[in-house]
């Protein structure tokens, strides 16, 4: 069921919805528009939203210009850091760190605003994928020339701890392994999968598995509820589900082809097993990962251009019951947000549609 819409100013790419309590019904956009001409430039911005899905309200909070952005995550809930930080990718090569505050002046009184605090020039290639570490002490980047870059936080500074080489092409995808925050997975356009190990300087490669993937890795998440799961999504079209206790050669358990590149995984917050898909020239999908089968068990296509950004609303019930399952979507070129609940009955139990 279709809540509400907005059109953005610029390319969007990504949406998250802030995991922390109190501040459930913030939602961040990310955009990122290519000038094209004798001198291109690259422009973006982060726009906060009010989601109020009862009222079916989808209200501009903020935006903060900036240049054209890949990527931004919210800090998570466990590192127990008091206020919420966002994190920027860029292409300017740098990563910023903004804290989400209340505004106590101008025409956004009373509401909520980005403030800019610490922030690194990581490279002069573009800053294409980052992830927060558990603790929110450190900060994975994935780079356009292959290269990865960790950095350490401080209250007052990010700083490059480690960086190599880790793939041929651009590289989409990083993350940390939540159970085990010494591991970090990457992926990218050249088709490998790969977990490094950065308790040693350079950091070790762990395993690297260059046969499944058809094309390029966009996307990897760690499992919520398993740690010997992993995720990653492809342009090959498929979603794959990789065993891990093999960890010198992953084991691909099960794929489902989703009929589109697979941008971005979203695991659902209270149901495991469950994940929403950005999958670019095909909409988006709800997937149930339970049971022997991978299932498709919802999709959504109210989008005209490239699916890239998706997230579920975090806090509400922990049943997992349909009015409170509101998710964001976003769209590249038709700069476009939505606000929706799916059809189908999401609960512990395995999803009949």
């Amino acid at each position: 069921m279709d809540i509400a819409h907005f059109y953005l100013n610029g390319n969007t790419d990504a949406v998250e919805f802030c995991p922390h309590d109190s501040y459930n019904h913030v939602l961040a956009a990310s955009t990122y528009t290519l000038q094209e001409g004798d001198n291109p430039s690259r422009s973006g911005s982060i726009v906060l939203f009010n989601v109020n899905a009862g009222s079916g309200q989808l209200d501009l909070l903020h935006c903060l210009e900036s240049t054209g952005i890949f990527d931004i995550k919210w800090s998570p809930v466990e590192a127990n850091i008091g206020r919420p930080l966002l994190a920027q990718a860029d292409s300017d090569g740098c990563v910023k760190v903004y804290s989400l505050e209340s505004s106590s002046d101008g025409p956004e009184e009373k509401g909520l605003v980005l403030r800019e605090g610490t922030g690194a020039k990581v490279s002069s290639s573009m800053c294409l994928c980052l992830d927060w570490s558990p603790s929110a002490t450190s900060v994975v980047v994935g780079l356009s020339d292959g290269s990865v870059s960790l950095l350490s936080r401080s209250e007052t500074e990010l700083e490059i701890e480690q960086e190599w080489k880790a793939h041929d092409f651009e590289l989409w995808a990083a993350s940390f392994d939540t159970h085990q925050p010494h591991l970090i997975y990457t992926g990218s356009d050249d088709c490998k999968f790969s977990c490094w190990d950065i308790r040693d300087c350079p950091s070790n490669l762990v395993f690297r598995n260059s046969r499944e993937h058809k094309m390029g890795v966009c996307c990897i998440t760690k499992s919520i509820s398993d740690p010997n799961v992993v995720l990653t999504g492809s342009y090959d079209e498929h979603i794959r589900v990789w065993d891990i206790r093999s960890i010198s050669k992953p084991v691909n358990q099960s794929s489902i082809c989703l009929g589109g590149g697979v941008w971005r995984i979203k695991q659902h917050p209270h149901v495991p097993g469950v994940v929403l898909a950005a999958c670019m020239h095909n909409g988006f999908a709800i997937i149930d990962l339970r049971g022997e089968e991978i299932k498709i068990v919802e999709t959504y296509s109210r989008h005209s251009s490239l699916a890239y950004g998706a997230d579920w609303q975090k806090g509400g019930s922990k049943e997992g019951k349909r009015e409170n399952m509101v998710i964001a979507t976003c769209s590249f070129y038709d700069r476009l947000v939505r606000i929706w609940t799916p059809q189908c009955n999401i609960s512990a139990d395995p999803i009949h549609s």
